[in-house]
C-alpha cells in the first residue's frame, strides 16, 4: 500500500523497490523497519526477493543498513544539477553483494550469484534494481525529501524534475512555515 507521502507508484518499475527499501527507516516517526535480522528476512520475503523462511544474520543486517543509507545519500544527490558519484559506503556494500552480469534477452541484467534462499541474494536483487531503474530512466528521479526531519524517498514525477519534498502538504508546508517565521523574526 502506498504511503501518502510517496505520490505516484508506477506498477513494475524497479524504483518502487528501491524507494520502499530506503523507506524502511522512517526518520520522521523514528520507526526502523529493519531492526533485527528477522525483520530483514521478513521484509525481503514479503517483497518476493527471497523464499519464506530464508534466514538473515547480523552481517546481512549490517550490509542492508549500509546499502539503504548509501542509497538514501545517492538519492539526496539527485537534487543537484550533475550526476553524483556513489557514496563510498554504498560502493562498499555493492561490492560485497554476489552479483553477475547475465547476457540473455534483449539487454544485459545483473542477477544474484547466491542461491535464492539467502539474505545476500535478496540484497543483491535490490542492488540489481539500481541498474534496472537506470535503464527505465527512473534512477535520477529517485530523490529523498529535503526536509531534514523526514528524508523520505520518493519518485519525482514532476515535468521539470524539480520536486524537493515528499509531500507539499506536510514537509513543504513545514519548510515554508519555518522560513516565513524566520523572516518575520528578523
Amino acid at each position: 500500500m502506498a504511503d501518502a507521502r510517496s505520490g505516484e507508484r508506477p506498477g513494475d518499475d524497479p524504483s518502487v523497490l528501491l524507494q520502499d527499501f530506503v523507506n524502511t527507516l522512517d526518520i520522521d516517526s523514528g520507526t526502523e523497519g529493519l531492526a533485527s535480522p528477522a525483520a530483514l528476512a521478513g521484509w525481503l520475503s514479503g517483497r518476493g526477493l527471497v523464499p519464506d523462511g530464508t534466514p538473515a544474520h547480523a552481517a546481512d543486517l549490517a550490509t542492508a543498513i549500509t546499502l539503504r543509507e548509501g542509497l538514501r545519500e545517492a538519492m539526496a544527490a539527485h537534487h543537484g544539477p550533475q550526476e553524483p558519484d556513489l557514496p563510498a559506503d554504498l560502493d562498499d556494500a555493492l561490492s560485497a553483494l554476489p552479483l553477475r552480469v547475465e547476457l540473455t534477452g534483449t539487454r544485459p541484467a545483473l542477477v544474484p550469484l547466491d542461491p535464492p534462499a539467502t539474505a545476500a541474494a535478496g540484497l543483491a536483487r535490490i542492488a540489481a534494481a539500481i541498474t534496472d531503474a537506470a535503464a527505465a530512466g527512473t534512477w535520477p528521479r529517485l530523490k529523498v525529501c529535503q526536509e531534514g526531519t523526514c528524508r523520505w524517498a520518493f519518485l519525482d514525477t514532476s515535468k521539470n524534475r524539480s520536486r524537493s519534498w515528499c509531500s507539499m502538504r506536510t514537509c513543504g508546508n513545514r519548510t515554508k512555515t519555518r522560513a516565513y517565521r524566520a523572516r518575520n523574526r528578523a
